[in-house]
């Protein structure tokens, strides 16, 4: 049995489990992000907030970002490394966890 999750669900899903690992704007773009592939790729996503927080990580710049991946120089070397989800009027971004 599935159920369609609101992004509004989706919030509230996080602020219960997981308050801290995404910022509102973040949250709005990867439950989009989500949105989108499931539909480019036909695949249904069970909305398991534990999994989601350990495959992607919010990060405030690239500067952050560098001091965990020290190869990475750029952001175009982050989008050929792993997947890159920008979160709109910021320089935050959220990546795929490698």
């Amino acid at each position: 049995m599935k159920k369609s999750v609101s992004i509004t669900d989706f919030m509230d899903a996080f602020t219960k489990m997981r308050p801290s690992n995404f910022t509102y704007e973040g949250l709005e773009c990867l439950y989009n992000y989500l949105i989108d592939f499931e539909r480019d790729t036909d695949t249904e996503i069970e909305l398991d907030v534990i999994a989601l927080c350990c495959d992607y990580s919010e990060w405030d710049n690239l500067e952050e970002y560098k001091k965990s991946y020290s190869s990475i120089n750029s952001i175009k070397d982050i989008k050929d490394a792993t997947t890159f989800i920008p979160i709109f009027k910021s320089n935050r971004f959220i990546t795929q966890n490698h």
